[in-house]
Parts: C-alpha cells; sequence; structure tokens
C-alpha cells in the first residue's frame, strides 16, 4: 500500500494535507533464504534484499521446491535500498545471481575475509560494506542490528525493526547462547526459522550415519525447542533450505530429515498460540502489530507446476553406489582427465604437505588412504596413499596394497574436477567417505573423527576462499 494523502478541511475553510503513514512491513520470499523487506517512510518506499538467490538450480545441484523461474529483466529494471548477505556460501552470495541487481545498490555482507570486498569490487559493486557484530544499520525506517549465530566464525543473524515490528531472521546457522541472551527480550513478530536438520554428513559417510543416528530425525531437535521457546514469536516462517537434488538423486529422501507439515505440528505444541506461515517462492505477507495478510506476490518470481509440495524422508531408500552416480555426468575430455590424475598423484601431495596441522589426531599415526576416482562409465581409478604425522606419500597407484585402507574416499570423476577447477562446494560433489569400510573397521575410533580431516576434503577447502565466486567472477567477466 502507498502512501494515501487526504485533504482535511478545517473548520474555517483552509485545507490541510495529513499524511497517513503506513505502519506495516511487507515480507517477500524469494528463494531459499532470499527475502525481500519493505517498509515506508514519509513519501518513500523502502526495499531491502537479504541473501538474494536468482538461480535454478543454484549451488550446481539445488533446485528450486516448488519449482520456479525467474523474469530477468524485470529484476534488471528493480532498485533496492540496499542488499544484506549473512555469509559468503555460494547459497547466499552468488554472483550469478547479484549480476542482475543496480551496481549502485550498497552491499553489508558478513564475513571474516576482506577480500570478498574485492570480488564484489570487481563485479561492479563499489559501495560494499563488511558487517560487524552488534552493529546497526539504518536505512530509512529499518534497523538492522548483527547478531552472532551458532557458527561466528561464517555466518551471523539478522535483527530487523520497523515500525515497532521486529523481525529475526536467523538464516541457516540458528542461534548463539550469547544473542539468545540478548533477543529474548524482545516481543517478536515475526522469526523466520531454518527448520531442517541437514543430515549433510549422513549423506557422505551414510553407513557410519545408519550406525549413530540422532533420536530427533523428523523433529526439532532439544536445543532449538528450548530457543524457540524462549523467544516466542507471534509468527514463524519455515525458512531456508528451500531446494531439492536431481530427479534421480537419493538425497531427496535422505538429506532433509522433517517436513514442513511435522515442523507445523510441533510448532503446535510446543508454543500453541505462534502462527506458523509456510512461504514459497514469490509469497508475500503484509505484517501489522497484531496480524498478517496475504499481499501482492513478486511479480518477477513465477511459481511452476505444484507448489503444495513437502518434503519426505526415508531412510530405507536405497543408496545408489558411487560408480552408478557418476554415470550420471558428462565425459570429461582427455586434457581435463589427465589434469584430474595429475592432480591425484602429484598436486593433492604438495597442497596436503602445507597445510596446518589437524585438530584431530588420527593421521598422526600410519594410515592408508585410498582415493577411488569413477569416471563416466562408472569404472574407476584407484590411488593409494600413505599419511603419518599430517604428512603424505603417494603409494602405488593401479594396484592394491597389500594393507587393508584405513581411510576411504569416492568421488566421481566430472565432480573433482570441477571441485579443483570450478570452486564446486562439498554438498555437490557426491563425495563418499569410509562407506566401504566393514566389520570391524566400522566398530573403532573412525566413525568419531570428523569427515572434514578427510585429506581429499583439506586439499580442496582447507584455507581456501570464495573459490565457487571468483569461478563465477571469472566467467561473468569473460
Amino acid at each position: 500500500m502507498r502512501l494515501s494523502l487526504h485533504r482535511l478541511r478545517c473548520g474555517n475553510g483552509s485545507k490541510k494535507i495529513k499524511i497517513v503513514k503506513n505502519k506495516n512491513v511487507r515480507v517477500s520470499r524469494i528463494l531459499h533464504a532470499g527475502y525481500v523487506f519493505s517498509a515506508e517512510q514519509g513519501y518513500k518506499n523502502y526495499d531491502i534484499l537479504f541473501d538474494p538467490i536468482f538461480e535454478n538450480p543454484f549451488s550446481v545441484n539445488c533446485y528450486a521446491y516448488p519449482h520456479v523461474s525467474f523474469d530477468y529483466a524485470q529484476i534488471q529494471k528493480l532498485t533496492f535500498s540496499a542488499i544484506f548477505i549473512s555469509h559468503y556460501h555460494d547459497d547466499h552470495c552468488s554472483f550469478e545471481s547479484l549480476k542482475y541487481i543496480d551496481r549502485k545498490t550498497p552491499i553489508y555482507i558478513f564475513c571474516p575475509f576482506d577480500d570478498i570486498v574485492s570480488l564484489l569490487n570487481q563485479l561492479g559493486f563499489h559501495e560494499v560494506y563488511i558487517l560487524k557484530f552488534d552493529q546497526h544499520i539504518q536505512i530509512g525506517p529499518f534497523v538492522i542490528t548483527i547478531h552472532r549465530a551458532l557458527d561466528q566464525d561464517v555466518d551471523c543473524i539478522f535483527h530487523l525493526k520497523a515500525h515497532d515490528l521486529n523481525i529475526l531472521n536467523v538464516v541457516d546457522s540458528w542461534v548463539s547462547d550469547s544473542a539468545l541472551i540478548q533477543l529474548q527480550k524482545i516481543k517478536w513478530n515475526l522469526i523466520l526459522w531454518p527448520f531442517q536438520n541437514l543430515r549433510e554428513a549422513e549423506v557422505i559417510s551414510p553407513q557410519i550415519a545408519q550406525a549413530t543416528a540422532p533420536e530427533y530425525i523428523g523433529t526439532i531437535c532439544l536445543e532449538h525447542i528450548e530457543q524457540l521457546k524462549i523467544l516466542n514469536p507471534q509468527i514463524i516462517v519455515p525458512s531456508s533450505c528451500q531446494f531439492i537434488q536431481e530427479s534421480w538423486s537419493w538425497y531427496k529422501k535422505h538429506f532433509f530429515s522433517t517436513s514442513y507439515a511435522k515442523f507445523e505440528k510441533q510448532i503446535h505444541e510446543i508454543l500453541p498460540n505462534t502462527t506458523v506461515v509456510k512461504m514459497n517462492p514469490s509469497v508475500s505477507i503484509q505484517l501489522s502489530d497484531d496480524s498478517y495478510n496475504p499481499s501482492t506476490a513478486l511479480p518477477w518470481v513465477c511459481p511452476v507446476g505444484d507448489q503444495n509440495v513437502d518434503y519426505g524422508y526415508d531412510p530405507t531408500y536405497p543408496i545408489t553406489k558411487t560408480s552408478q552416480i557418476a554415470k550420471k555426468f558428462p565425459q570429461l575430455n582427455i586434457q581435463e582427465t589427465e589434469n584430474v590424475f595429475h592432480f591425484c598423484q602429484f598436486e593433492l601431495l604438495q597442497i596436503y604437505n602445507q597445510l596446518s596441522p589437524s585438530d584431530e589426531n588420527y593421521f598422526d599415526d600410519k594410515k592408508n588412504w585410498k582415493l577411488s576416482v569413477f569416471d563416466h562409465l562408472g569404472k574407476k581409478t584407484c590411488f593409494y596413499y600413505l599419511i603419518q604425522n599430517q604428512q603424505i606419500t603417494n603409494l602405488l597407484s593401479g594396484s592394491i596394497p597389500a594393507q587393508k585402507p584405513e581411510w576411504t574416499t569416492e568421488i566421481p570423476i566430472f565432480k573433482l574436477h570441477s571441485a579443483i577447477y570450478n570452486g564446486e562446494s562439498l554438498s555437490s560433489l557426491y563425495l563418499r567417505i569410509n562407506d566401504s569400510m566393514t566389520g570391524d573397521q566400522l566398530k573403532t575410533s573412525i566413525k568419531n573423527i570428523e569427515i572434514t580431516e578427510d585429506p581429499l576434503l583439506r586439499t580442496l577447502y582447507y584455507g581456501q576462499f570464495a573459490s565457487y565466486q571468483k569461478a563465477q567472477l571469472k566467467k561473468i567477466l569473460s
């Protein structure tokens, strides 16, 4: 609703103009953790963009769920007062999406690496600011306060206040204990809450995960229940995680542990006075002090097909072997294949041996590691390594050492190439760790070792920053 002007006649016949202000805040869902918050001040409307994603799929294999498309011609004509980005992960900070936005728009981003400013400058944004915890930024009627997320080394959460309405955008890392102490004092009109407990580690190492499945699968975990009870919002939107993997992927049944329906049911049990509002892409609501109403949908986010969809967790759904998954991806050319094999034989060793020591001590003792790389026909090439005291050496390639491997990694060659040269992130690599272990090996201390200690993962990602965005930038500028 725009500002309306009313001419009121006074008793003496003179005319005065009274401004009737719209004290509502319009909240519009784009996709995943992307939102537009709109409010008026004086004669001006302010639209603030958060974690914008205008791609389907995004992050390589995250397909919008429900399905949507985007009208890029309309997006390029839009004017936003500011952009806020909670962290630099590619499903929140994507240059392929940001490239459609007016470069005069100021960007506020939480990022522990100042290099992100230079990258955004190269994309054409010259008004870029690094956010700090407890910082307050005022834009028109909005005051945005930056708070610590649970993973405060990576991302943040946002408190938006406008017209005495309080909105908490938790994004996808939940709330730190220190932030909760500050936030519990506030009356929350709306909370955007990450409702899924993603089983990211479990799909990478499914055998070990099945043996140690947490009790809260399919429900809100106890820690998050306590946080929600303390925050006690009027309205809660199940937020983030608005995607699903490829049609052939077994991840679709194993990755998401709960559903919108289960989330709403449990919220009603623990917070009977809280209203749960599911917001699909393009959906908008008008938030007022004591209620909300549907509002005009975003015209540049275009729903496609059935929008009434939900997730279905099924731990009995068959887990596809890496050899079969590899057949789903294109064939590399001869040079690309040679580059990957050269990386496995030489570059991997050079990079790994220069890494800082790990916090884990599993690889302090002598360990044999087997890396299996699968081509588009499902044929595997194996590389064998010896790791001791965080140093790695190459064993015989193509033949099997006498001693069984004590750590195993499997990956399609197409995905390994994409990770090396395009910065593709872990969630779409279909990498499998220690999944060929059997019997007594599964009962050893290996199940207690973080999968992020995997030698290939450490080589690809440890100390690396914004590889995905750098690859995007190179493509956009070329």
